[in-house]
């Protein structure tokens, strides 16, 4: 069998893959976030594996054939852990640290053995880098030069233009879930078994994808459309003023419809309106000049066909996924008046999240007023804090609430006992600063007085 018979079987497509795994990166990141699933990533590499090899693209649903399993681990530190990735198929690179820093040669290691697979004879289609490290960016941007999928999946939060040369990130928190539970992440959810109608807008005349869009039928006083409720992602019930449904339903266009979903779920945040129907009109070049299938507008076509997705048209409009966002999560608001161009700059390059600083205290005063009164346990505290943040009035997002945890984490400062709000203050603020000098931001004293006043919620001043 030639090896391009290889991508289609039994009437789908399997893509040939191949799978880098930094060790020692990810264990250590997974551990400051959420200890159990360290453990699971480790000695359970074959369920976590299992669970990647299906998946999903604007092209529908395809299979993954990992022809290359390579695991880079310090056999010094990690030694317990190898015959785990050995049984589980993985060609183990023992890289025992070669300085004095205790820096290990996976990297070096890593990137040869990447390299040597594109010159291969046998064309892998994605390569899958399992790591936060932004040095494997120059690896990932070579890859898509040579016209390969890049996956990347990180435990730790990764730099922004490392994400960006990616098709597909799977970030800490997905990681998380994905080694702890058996439900795919590319596995779609269930849609509304009968979706609400949406009144479709008055035909006008076509506009470019980016365009602005209005909302329509259930939340457009608010400019929000969703079936879904922001904390489960299940179908809500009927609005009581919704209107009749329409004569003709909007055309479903499956192929944009996939694109849509691919785009949305494989999305570490929101994503702007223009981009989700630039996705679907790529996939379908046909649709708008349908009149986005009968529906008069993108966002009404949206409403009628993935009623299950969350949707805000007030401009510039975002599409979430209510699994994981909701309103709250949404960029725009970063400061309690007009934003500074720092503040912008940091949000931008860092994807540090733009609450207000009222909204910061909230959060770090709801967040030690929790751990101070049950176990800290990443989801549950989550859950805790942004429902406490939202009854105090603050738009605060679960998905906000865990950036703020997982950057305190990541410096060090263990949530097992209580902090005072003020050492919560301090612990995120060094980590938003970190990641503006890891990016190669240039700060003066004055920035860095500002951003920690900004993200410490006021609770550092003085």
């Amino acid at each position: 069998m030639s090896t391009d018979t290889l991508a289609r079987t039994d009437g789908g497509r399997r893509v040939r893959c191949a799978l880098f795994v930094d060790f020692d990166n990810v264990y250590i990141g997974l551990r400051r976030l959420d200890p159990a699933a360290a453990e699971a990533f480790a000695t359970d590499p074959g369920h976590w594996l299992a669970e990647l090899e299906t998946g999903s693209d604007s092209q529908g649903e395809f299979s993954r054939r990992f022809l290359i399993r390579a695991c880079y681990l310090n056999p010094s530190v990690f030694s317990v852990y190898r015959p785990n990735f050995t049984r589980a198929g993985f060609q183990v690179v023992d890289c025992p640290s070669l300085t004095q820093q205790g820096k290990s040669s996976a990297d070096i290691n890593l990137v040869l053995d990447a390299v040597d697979a594109l010159a291969a004879p046998t064309r892998y289609e994605e390569f899958v880098i399992v790591s936060a490290d932004a040095d494997f960016t120059p690896l990932a941007l070579r890859c898509r030069a040579a016209d390969r999928m890049v996956t990347i999946i990180t435990a730790s939060p990764a730099a922004s233009a490392y994400r960006a040369v990616a098709d597909n990130v799977i970030t800490a928190d997905a990681l998380a879930e994905l080694v702890t539970t058996t439900t795919s992440l590319s596995e779609e959810p269930p849609t509304a078994t009968t979706p609400e109608p949406v009144t479709p807008e008055p035909a006008a005349a076509e506009q470019p994808p980016g365009a602005e869009e209005k909302a329509t039928g259930r939340g457009a006083a608010s400019g929000r459309t969703t079936t879904g409720s922001p904390s489960t992602g299940t179908p809500a019930a009927a609005s009581a003023s919704a209107a009749p449904a329409p004569a003709t339903q909007a055309h479903p266009s499956p192929a944009a419809r996939r694109a849509v979903l691919h785009r949305v779920r494989t999305a570490d945040r929101p994503v702007p309106l223009g981009a989700v129907a630039q996705a679907a009109q790529q996939a379908d070049p046909a649709l708008p000049g349908s009149g986005w299938g009968g529906a008069g507008s993108f966002a009404a076509w949206l409403g009628r066909v993935l009623p299950e997705l969350g949707m805000t048209s007030r401009p510039p409009g975002y599409v979430w996924d209510p699994q994981r966002f909701d309103e709250a999560d949404l960029p725009g608001v970063v400061a309690d008046t007009d934003p500074s161009a720092l503040t912008r700059q940091v949000i931008a390059v860092t994807d540090t999240p733009g609450l207000p600083a009222s909204g910061y205290r909230k959060l770090l005063e709801g967040l030690a007023t929790d751990i101070s009164a049950h176990p800290f346990e990443r989801a549950e505290t989550s859950r805790r804090v942004r429902d406490a943040c939202q009854k105090a009035g603050a738009q605060v997002g679960r998905a906000t609430v865990n950036t703020v945890i997982s950057g305190i984490l990541y410096t060090g400062l263990e949530l097992t006992t209580a902090h005072p709000a003020e050492k919560l203050a301090q612990a995120w603020a060094d980590n938003v600063i970190g990641l503006c000098r890891g990016a190669r931001m240039d700060l003066s004293k004055g920035d860095v007085a500002a951003i920690r006043a900004w993200v410490g919620g006021g609770l550092l001043e003085g």
